[in-house]
């Protein structure tokens, strides 16, 4: 029997190889971790309606979901538990902040929409009339990326994470994907102990150092890396499929032939 009870996956950059695609090795163990009695969902940054077609996919409509860095908690997919909101003026904030340096941004509702800078609010200060779940922004000029987030983390209200090294990702401050993981062990009853944490980016690297086995992929960040207790493969080597049959399921078999 594993001694893991929890397995929480982060999507792109982990679970996902570059095309975006599970590769075959990755949907079958996590099908032999479940048949194994151990609870494996997804863990992102993404939106509800980002996640549903692969956990369709993987047979995972029985099992919680942690989507938007932790803002939404899915007891299943489909069934909400627990939600996280920025408040609007928040939003007007980071929008101010983000056409201050003139960066990529974006911003998640809980209807599912999602703004950016081609597609922004009508009337564009209408930030009341929405739920705001997270505010993203994307650069690859690390003076702009670093101003940003010095300003923005001045404020103390907003839990400021990264999908990539050339993004930041704003959630309300103590939401994130470790305070999510907190929620499902409370909600199943097991201890942060019988948990593992799997992602690339620093959006995972709270959880990763929290669960009992955090592991960063190969093609993690370097900080991320340097927090978990483990490396494994890469997203495109099946790192996931590895992590499941070496450390969960303990199974002296390859991991595909």
């Amino acid at each position: 029997m594993s001694t893991y009870k929890l397995v929480a996956l982060d999507m792109d950059g982990t679970t996902l190889n570059d095309r975006h695609e599970v590769s075959e090795p990755t949907a079958y163990w996590i099908k032999r971790a479940m048949e194994a009695g151990v609870t494996v969902c997804f863990s992102t940054g993404r939106g509800y309606r980002e996640v549903l077609s692969y956990t369709e996919q993987l047979g995972m409509m029985h099992v919680p979901m942690v989507t938007v860095n932790g803002g939404e908690i899915w007891s299943r997919p489909h069934v909400l538990h627990k939600r996280e909101l920025l408040d609007p003026g928040t939003i007007r904030n980071l929008h101010k902040l983000a056409q201050k340096y003139d960066v990529w941004f974006w911003a998640y509702t809980t209807n599912g929409e999602v703004f950016n800078k081609e597609k922004w609010l009508v009337p564009a200060d209408a930030y009341a009339a929405h739920h705001w779940l997270k505010f993203g922004c994307n650069t690859e000029d690390d003076a702009v990326r670093e101003a940003i987030l010095q300003e923005a983390s001045s404020w103390g209200n907003l839990e400021i994470t990264n999908s990539s090294p050339w993004n930041l990702e704003m959630n309300p401050f103590g939401v994130s994907k470790a305070s999510a993981l907190r929620e499902l062990c409370s909600m199943l009853g097991i201890e942060m102990s019988q948990t593992v944490a799997v992602g690339d980016s620093l959006n995972d690297i709270a959880a990763i150092r929290e669960a009992g086995l955090g592991v960063a992929m190969d093609n993690a960040q370097d900080e991320v890396k340097r927090a978990a207790d483990v490396v494994t493969f890469s997203n495109n080597e099946h790192g996931v499929a590895e992590v499941l049959r070496k450390y969960v399921l303990k199974a002296e078999v390859p991991l595909w032939s």
